[in-house]
């Protein structure tokens, strides 16, 4: 076997007096592709940034091979005191590595270089710091949560782009198709120390549950044996005093075993709050159009979505995604077109837009709305703290503010706070960003016995496969086909992915179409100063509106508000109406604004 380039070797480190790693080891030799997993909080980040050199451990040896590049892509990248996104992506590179290849790279991933690295979106940033990570060619490749923020199409390109590769990988992830996919060893981190398996991830969840099994055995036997010897201790203390207490001291021992055993962390109780049966008929859209100035979004879209469908939507980015999910619930009128929503709907909506969320607020207020200390569930009060550890929260978090929360936590509160609510129909925007792979294995659980319909905006092709029963992609100038099945049912009657250009000649084009000269660039509007302020600003307008709604909305929750206060419940419907009217008005300004960006990008590439 090849020499370690990158050797941890027992490593320990305690944050504010609780061990965090308390043995862990990482080995990776020329070409190796590890996959390192674990629960959110386990260590995983920690480990990798003590791999990288950016963390000192309180014990143990890190080993890099003189001459060895490693690149460390992080979470959460720092571009302070860049000016463009490629003076960071070449800030990057050794002395003899050459430019092009950061051009190359940031063009392959949607980016111009001429961003400015602090007002770029939280996708922007991570296909950034990718360009950056694989500019130098490195021989270590540390990837902590390589496809979080992106787009299939941009997961798929990814993929390709690192299997072609002869660098060593060591990967966090949650998206499962993405680690099957590209690793041949896998290490889990669990309660401060690593295990190894030496084949991919794609074997991990069957060796896991043998060994959880085996250890529960273990445990089985501990508690007997104890049990043996303290009915000895009652009444067999007849022989010899010397060997009695060598008994009592092995007695000991074996209660001190049993004390120090740290057991697994358990998993996540995710229900979701039950209305009455919706109609059978949830959802009829009859030639949907919408479109921002010139170019369609939407164009003559159809379908009919009936009680217990689950229907994910994907596409790349800007395709339009969340345009069309709207158009769908009524929160967005077409241009042209009809939509009839069923009776009974009681909805439930999940955004991906965690920054809505106050950062000052506690996590008991942010699920009570900062009232009272319980929390509405299928019609019954649960108290606030036995709902937070039904997400995995301790008691002692119910006071956190929430910009103390990690990306995962912040994810598992969004999800209690939206399936609080009663519904029949659950609208959710990107639910696996940051949850770990038990918790979305609760998640699907729980989605799969939902009575109600789900519509689904996600990346995560395993999940997709997983869960739904149709799929919605874009298929170029505003097309949108709806094909049965999961998302590898969809790549199969498609018959290519969804990083191919759509296909030239379509039955529905005029033949003179496909040759038709494209309009030339200097027809199309340029970007003034208001557009592009508006652009940079729009995004924390809309969170605030959001948070805005969000406090309404939390308030008409209120089972006894309309009862006690029946004025003043309409007067807030009222208001919660206009703000949606204005969040959605705000979101069509941005992607319009967004669309017309992309496009003078576009051209001036070419």
């Amino acid at each position: 076997m090849a020499p370690p380039l990158l050797q941890l070797k027992d490593i320990a480190l305690t944050f504010g007096g609780t061990p965090l790693l308390t043995g862990a080891e990482l080995s990776v030799s020329t070409g190796e592709r590890v996959s390192l997993v674990g629960r959110n909080g386990s260590g995983k980040s920690t480990l990798l940034k003590i791999a990288a050199g950016l963390v000192e451990p309180d014990r143990g040896s890190v080993f890099v091979q003189p001459g060895a590049v490693v690149q460390y892509l992080a979470q959460e990248p720092d571009f302070g005191g860049f000016a463009s996104t490629r003076a960071y992506v070449e800030a990057g590179l050794k002395p003899t590595d050459d430019s092009y290849a950061a051009r190359y790279l940031l063009e392959q991933l949607g980016l111009t270089g001429e961003e400015d690295p602090a007002h770029v979106s939280g996708g922007e940033a991570r296909r950034a710091s990718l360009a950056r990570a694989l500019a130098s060619s490195p021989d270590i490749l540390l990837l902590d949560e390589p496809t979080n923020h992106l787009d299939l199409t941009t997961i798929e390109w990814l993929e390709r782009d690192l299997d072609s590769r002869r660098t060593a990988l060591v990967i966090i992830s949650h998206d499962r198709r993405f680690l099957a996919n590209l690793t041949r060893s896998t290490v889990w981190l669990d309660r401060g120390a690593t295990r190894r398996l030496e084949r991919g991830f794609a074997h991990f969840e069957e060796w896991r549950d043998m060994l959880f099994a085996e250890e529960e055995r273990e445990q089985h036997k501990l508690d007997r044996k104890i049990a043996a010897e303290e009915h000895w201790m009652r009444y067999g203390v007849t022989a010899r005093r010397k060997r009695n207490m060598r008994r009592v001291g092995e007695l000991q021992s074996l209660r001190e075993q049993r004390r120090t055993y740290r057991a697994a962390a358990g998993n996540a109780t995710i229900t979701a709050g039950a209305a009455g049966q919706s109609g059978v008929l949830v959802v009829e859209a009859e030639h949907l159009t919408k479109r921002y100035g010139d170019r369609p979004i939407v164009a003559d879209f159809s379908t009919r979505i009936q009680r217990g469908d689950r229907i994910g939507i994907v596409g790349p980015n800007g395709s339009g995604k969340t345009t069309l999910i709207s158009m769908l619930t009524g929160a967005l009128a077409p241009d042209e077109g009809a939509i009839r929503l069923g009776a009974n709907l009681a909805v439930a909506t999940l955004n991906q837009h965690r920054d809505s969320l106050d950062p000052n607020t506690t996590v008991a207020d942010a699920l009570t709305g900062g009232s009272g200390e319980t929390v509405m569930v299928n019609g019954k009060p649960k108290h606030v703290v036995s709902y937070m550890k039904d997400f995995l929260f301790s008691t002692e978090q119910a006071r956190t503010p929430l910009s103390k929360l990690s990306g995962g936590e912040r994810g598992r509160l969004m999800l209690a706070q939206a399936l609080a609510k009663p519904s029949n129909l659950l609208v959710l925007d990107e639910p696996t960003n940051d949850l770990d792979m038990e918790t979305l294995d609760v998640l699907e659980d729980m989605l799969a016995d939902y009575q109600g319909t789900v519509l689904l905006i996600s990346h995560d092709r395993d999940f997709l496969d997983r869960l739904v029963n149709g799929v919605i992609v874009p298929e170029g100038n505003g097309r949108w086909i709806e094909y049965a099945g999961g998302y590898s049912d969809m790549l199969a009657q498609r018959g290519a992915d969804l990083a191919r250009e759509p296909r030239k000649g379509d039955a529905d084009k005029p033949a003179k179409e496909a040759t038709a000269p494209t309009p030339a660039p200097a027809a199309k509007r340029r970007m003034t100063f208001k557009d592009k302020h508006a652009l940079e600003t729009l995004p924390k307008t809309i969170a605030t509106l959001q948070a805005d709604a969000a406090t309404l909305q939390g308030k008409l929750d209120d089972p006894t508000f309309y009862t006690r206060d029946r004025a003043g419940f309409e007067k807030t419907t009222e208001a919660l109406g206009t703000l949606q009217q204005k969040i959605a008005a705000a979101e069509e300004q941005w992607l319009e604004l967004e669309i017309l960006r992309e496009e003078l990008a576009g051209a001036e590439r070419s």
